[in-house]
């Protein structure tokens, strides 16, 4: 059986913390309010590995100290990936506060605890640090150990989440060094910030992936990311017996995303190539790519919720880079467009669906138990596609009583009537910066 920590590793432990980390730079979350001084719940910051959890929290924390109100010795940091602290379990958190109020002379007001998943009996300490009424606790995990459901099971109402996700476009803008105001997309200016969403697309907004210059290196993180997603947020977190299956599934999504996946489809597949796998099983996968964070789900609108359920559903990747371990950039650019939306209505806040009958339209947004916007993406609007993009938007516009529709492009921008619908044609990117649409914008 082993012994609490050391005394004077947890000392070694806070006083660094206090003495010697310097809070890192950061580039600035958009669309969070969190109030930390009003904070009443467990603060729960979940998502991708490698979306900037961490950085998160120095975020909120030199918000704490930018007020004025409080500094290092009002915080207590500790992240339990730290190798000090392998065997950290809850009978040394009470030795923990002793230390950091033996070396500031009080106990911490603030808990940013990182990486929570390696404390034994996370759930149980943080209920209890809870209930004391003493503090306010800020956590975060990797997607493997900390999602927002088994949380929510895990701590019964004490607490409340933030997604967090890689970078937006502005984000990623202010990561390489660029700066734009709404005047400046009407200038030369325009012509970089098309090149940057471009490698935006492509490569997608992971941080590390950001601002790795080579094309070599941005592959080999997420590849990296791809691996152990795959490895230790499904493969080992559900004891996954019919690997291949997984494989199957992770492999298909990287080629087809921005697409239907019929599961009967998929079952036929593999019985096709001699593979077993159930249905039941499929879904079960499937479900849980969703929980790692590495797809995102979108079902086929319809007021039953099970036939919403029975339905094929449309499955986009939790970041278009993951796409370049797949097929070509020009193979796949307006399905990458697609997805990118995908991604940024999820990032809002969005409850989305899809629409279909003889005609697609891509995303149906549900507000106020009703659907309150259609959208349309296609990377260029023609003449070969404009009567079949056209049709599927101004079917759901009439379907759901909406007088407007969006069609979202790569460029092309105006205002078109047809069928009593006004159709408004937005670039995508123009959306991202300006965020001119209010219906789609961030959730407040």
């Amino acid at each position: 059986m082993r012994n609490n920590l050391n005394r004077e590793v947890l000392l070694s432990v806070v006083a660094e913390w206090l003495e010697e980390l310097e809070i890192p730079s950061v580039i600035p979350r958009e669309g969070f309010s969190v109030d930390l001084q009003d904070l009443n719940h467990i603060l729960a910051i979940v998502g991708p590995r490698r979306a900037g959890k961490t950085y998160f929290m120095y975020q909120l924390i030199q918000s704490l100290i930018a007020s004025g109100k409080y500094s290092k010795e009002d915080i207590l940091f500790l992240d339990f990936e730290d190798y000090r602290l392998t065997g950290f379990s809850d009978t040394d958190i009470e030795r923990l506060l002793e230390v950091f109020h033996q070396l500031t002379g009080r106990f911490p007001a603030f808990l940013f605890f990182d990486e929570i998943q390696h404390l034994k009996n996370w759930s149980r300490v943080l209920r209890t640090l809870h209930n004391r009424r003493k503090f306010k606790i800020v956590v975060s995990g990797s997607n493997s150990d900390l999602l927002g459901q088994e949380v929510a099971t895990e701590l019964r109402g004490r607490y409340c989440d933030v997604l967090l996700l890689p970078f937006s476009f502005r984000e990623f803008l202010k990561a390489r060094g660029t700066s734009f105001s709404t005047p400046s997309i009407y200038t030369p200016l325009r012509g970089n910030l098309l090149s940057l969403f471009d490698d935006f697309i492509r490569y997608g907004g992971f941080p590390e992936v950001i601002m790795s210059r080579r094309e070599s290196e941005k592959r080999k993180l997420l590849q990296s990311y791809f691996k152990t997603t795959f490895y230790k947020d499904i493969l080992e977190r559900y004891n996954i017996k019919a690997r291949y299956i997984l494989d199957a599934l992770m492999a298909e999504f990287l080629e087809t995303f921005s697409s239907i996946f019929s599961i009967s489809q998929f079952e036929s597949y593999l019985k096709k190539n001699g593979l077993a796998g159930s249905k039941r099983t499929i879904a079960n996968y499937l479900h849980y790519l969703e929980e790692a964070f590495f797809i995102i789900l979108s079902e086929k609108f319809s007021f039953s919720p099970r036939k919403r359920i029975m339905n094929p559903k449309k499955v986009y990747l939790i970041d278009t880079g993951f796409a370049v371990l797949g097929g070509s950039f020009s193979e796949n650019k307006g399905r990458l467009l697609e997805n990118l939306v995908a991604i940024e209505l999820l990032r809002r806040g969005k409850e989305i669906y899809y629409f279909k009958d003889k005609n697609e339209c891509d995303f149906l947004i549900k507000g106020d138990r009703k659907i309150s916007s259609a959208i349309q993406v296609c990377w260029a609007l023609n003449e070969r596609n404009k009567k079949r993009e056209v049709a599927g938007l101004i079917k759901a516009c009439w379907e759901f009583g909406l007088r407007r529709g969006y069609i979202f492009t790569y460029e092309r921008e105006g205002v078109e009537k047809e069928g009593g619908v006004e159709i408004r044609i937005v670039p995508v990117w123009k959306w991202l910066l300006l965020d001119n649409i209010p219906e789609l914008s961030f959730s407040t």
